[in-house]
């Protein structure tokens, strides 16, 4: 709620989008959209909401039907409701055939094509993404202006396996098979570890002598692959209790 907040009223005169799907989808669309309503219609922009994950064509008709409830709708010429101040973006698992699927079932709900646009992924070329490898770049962190400390993962319940991991890490050379590992980090913590194989490689711009060459890593990776087990957990045993506190404090809240 309070990033929704405070995007309005940063962007709200302009047009913003918004990923809704976090944490609950269905709750952001039926509790805290009706929240925003007021400030979003004082400041008079276009909300651009953005499901990321669940089933394409349902979350955005979901989105379509919450937002005219909120906000309301035109019907144009050709007999289809526009959305008045607001849009949905679809960028998750977009490829030819979901935009078919996703236009057709809008106009079957009696929402006009033009609600609705779509994100261009690999899925549209050779389909080699960041889901290949399963990899992502979350915010985790960060410190407010209240020196209040704060860990941040994502955790939508439409899709567990976006779950991303909460606060600051270490990544050490678990005891067992000598192989990179995720540990937390105190929030308040300063020092690093001499032991964290973490490295700034860009601070304002690239840090001279920070990148390894491309003959080193593939040598590393080849001396931790022989070492490697057929399966093995990279997350540690704490960071995974971590999480689990962010889940049960977020559910609770």
């Amino acid at each position: 709620m309070e990033a929704m907040v405070r995007l309005i009223d940063e962007y709200g005169s302009g047009t913003y989008a918004c990923v809704l799907d976090s944490y609950d989808y269905d709750h952001a669309l039926s509790s805290l959209l009706p929240q925003i309503a007021s400030m979003k219609l004082e400041k008079g922009g276009i909300i651009i909401l953005r499901p990321d994950s669940g089933d394409p064509v349902d979350t955005v008709l979901k989105a379509l039907a919450a937002a005219d409830k909120v906000f309301g709708s035109s019907v144009n010429q050709k007999g289809f409701k526009v959305l008045k101040g607001c849009g949905v973006i679809q960028g998750d698992g977009i490829d030819q055939e979901i935009i078919k699927n996703i236009i057709s079932a809008v106009l079957e709900a009696g929402f006009s094509a033009q609600n609705v646009t779509f994100g261009m992924g690999a899925a549209l070329l050779q389909r080699v993404d960041r889901d290949t490898m399963s990899f992502a770049t979350k915010l985790s962190y960060r410190l407010g202006m209240d020196g209040i400390h704060h860990s941040i993962c994502k955790d939508p319940k439409t899709n567990p396996g976006k779950a991303s991991l909460p606060g600051k890490f270490y990544v050490k050379l678990e005891p067992t098979h000598q192989l990179p590992c995720v540990y937390p980090q105190p929030d308040d913590s300063i020092e690093m570890d001499t032991e964290n194989l973490l490295r700034v490689i860009y601070d304002k711009g690239p840090v001279d002598g920070a990148f390894d060459s491309f003959d080193t890593i593939r040598q590393r990776a080849y001396q931790q692959w022989e070492h490697s087990p057929p399966h093995f957990d990279p997350i540690s045993s704490e960071l995974k209790a971590k999480h689990e506190e962010c889940r049960k404090l977020r559910t609770s809240s």
